[in-house]
C-alpha cells in the first residue's frame, strides 16, 4: 500500500483524552488565576505620610492632611500656618530620610510591575478598570470619572504607570466599587502630576519629579514627590486604610453534617431494596414483592425469585468492573502508543 492510501486505524481515546484534556484545563486554570494577582508595592516607613517631597512644600489656604508631613534634602515647609495637620510633621528628621529611601524603592516597584498588564488610552474618563497593572507609555489624563472595580476582592491591587505626566480636570473624579480599596490603588508617574480644581482622587501617587494639587481638590491617598516639590491649595489629604476582610463562613456543624450523610445513607439503602424488589417482581411474572423463602410452584419445589433478584445485583455489578477495566485497557493502550 502506497504511502498516500495508507490507512491508520483509529485509535480509541476516549479515556485517555480525558484524562488529559482534564489535566491540561486544571493547569490552565492555575496558571491564569495566579497570573492575575498584582502585588502592592511596600512603601515602608513612607505609609504614614501623606504628603513627602524632595525639594520642598508649599501651601496656600487653609489645607488638611490627616497623616505626616516631611520633606528632603529640600527641608522648607511654606504656608504651614494653614495646614491643619492630624499627624506629625517631621520636617527633614531622619524619620522623613529614611522614608525618602523606602519611597525610591516604591517607586521602583511599582515602575517594574508588569503582571497582568493592561495598555491604556490617554484619558481614562469614563472607563471601568480591573485589578491589574495598567500602563501608558506616555502621558495619563483623566478629565471625568474613572470607576475602579475590584470584582468582590477587597486586596485587588491597581497599579497606573505613566510614561510621562498624570493630570486630572477639574471636577474629575476615581469611583471604587465592589471591594476596590484607595489603599490598593497607585500611580506611578514618569514625571510630573497635576490634579484639578475640586477634583476627587483616589490612591497614592509616586512621581519622579512635582506634584502640584489645584484649589479645593481632595485625596483618599498619599502625594509622594520624590524628587521634586509638593504644592498645596486648600486641599483635604487623608491616609487610605484598607478595611479588614470579611470573616471566614463558620465551621460546619459536626453533628449536623453526621446526621445528614446518616439520612443520605438510609435513603440510598431504601433506593437499593426497592431495585431488587422490583427486579424480582419482574422475573415471577406475578408479585410485586417476593416473600421470604421463595415462591411455591405446586410441585412442592420453590422458585428462586430472591435468589434472582441478588443475582441481578450481581450481574450489575459485574458489567460495572467490566466496563471499568475496558476503559482502564483503552487508557493503557493510549500510553502504550
Amino acid at each position: 500500500m502506497s504511502r498516500s492510501t495508507q490507512i491508520t486505524k483509529p485509535r480509541p481515546t476516549t479515556l485517555g483524552v480525558g484524562v488529559v484534556v482534564l489535566g491540561a484545563a486544571s493547569l490552565v486554570g492555575l496558571v491564569v488565576t495566579s497570573a492575575q494577582a498584582a502585588t502592592a508595592p511596600g512603601l515602608g516607613t513612607a505609609d504614614a505620610f501623606v504628603v513627602l517631597a524632595g525639594a520642598g512644600v508649599t501651601n496656600t489656604g487653609p489645607t488638611t492632611l490627616n497623616g505626616d508631613l516631611g520633606t528632603f534634602p529640600t527641608t522648607s515647609v511654606s504656608g504651614a500656618g494653614s495646614i491643619t495637620l492630624n499627624g506629625t510633621n517631621h520636617g527633614g528628621d531622619s524619620v522623613t530620610q529614611g522614608a525618602k529611601d523606602d519611597l525610591v524603592t516604591a517607586y521602583n516597584a511599582a515602575a517594574a510591575a508588569s503582571l497582568p498588564t493592561f495598555p491604556i488610552v490617554t484619558d481614562l474618563e469614563g472607563l471601568t478598570l480591573v485589578p491589574g497593572v495598567h500602563n501608558s507609555a506616555s502621558s495619563i489624563s483623566l478629565t471625568g470619572e474613572l470607576t475602579l472595580d475590584g470584582q468582590g476582592d477587597a486586596g485587588a491591587v491597581f497599579i497606573f504607570q505613566a510614561g510621562s505626566t498624570l493630570t486630572t480636570a477639574s471636577a474629575s473624579s476615581i469611583t471604587l466599587i465592589n471591594g476596590a480599596q484607595a489603599c490598593n490603588v497607585f500611580w506611578q508617574v514618569g514625571s510630573s502630576a497635576t490634579l484639578g480644581t475640586a477634583s476627587t482622587f483616589r490612591g497614592t501617587i509616586l512621581a519622579l519629579t512635582d506634584i502640584t494639587v489645584t484649589t479645593s481638590a481632595t485625596i483618599e491617598g498619599r502625594v509622594l514627590a520624590r524628587n521634586g516639590a509638593v504644592t498645596l491649595d486648600t486641599n483635604t489629604i487623608s491616609r487610605p486604610v484598607c478595611a479588614a476582610p470579611p470573616p471566614p463562613p463558620p465551621p460546619a456543624d459536626d453533628a449536623a453534617a453526621a446526621a445528614a450523610a446518616a439520612a443520605a445513607a438510609a435513603a440510598a439503602a431504601a433506593d437499593a431494596e426497592t431495585a431488587a424488589a422490583a427486579a424480582n417482581a419482574r422475573r415471577a411474572g406475578q408479585v410485586t414483592r417476593v416473600p421470604s423463602g421463595g415462591v411455591s410452584t405446586g410441585d412442592g419445589s420453590m422458585s428462586a425469585s430472591a435468589g434472582a433478584g441478588t443475582a441481578d445485583l450481581v450481574g450489575v455489578g459485574a458489567l460495572v468492573l467490566a466496563g471499568i477495566g475496558a476503559s482502564s485497557v483503552v487508557w493503557r493502550r493510549n500510553r502504550r502508543a
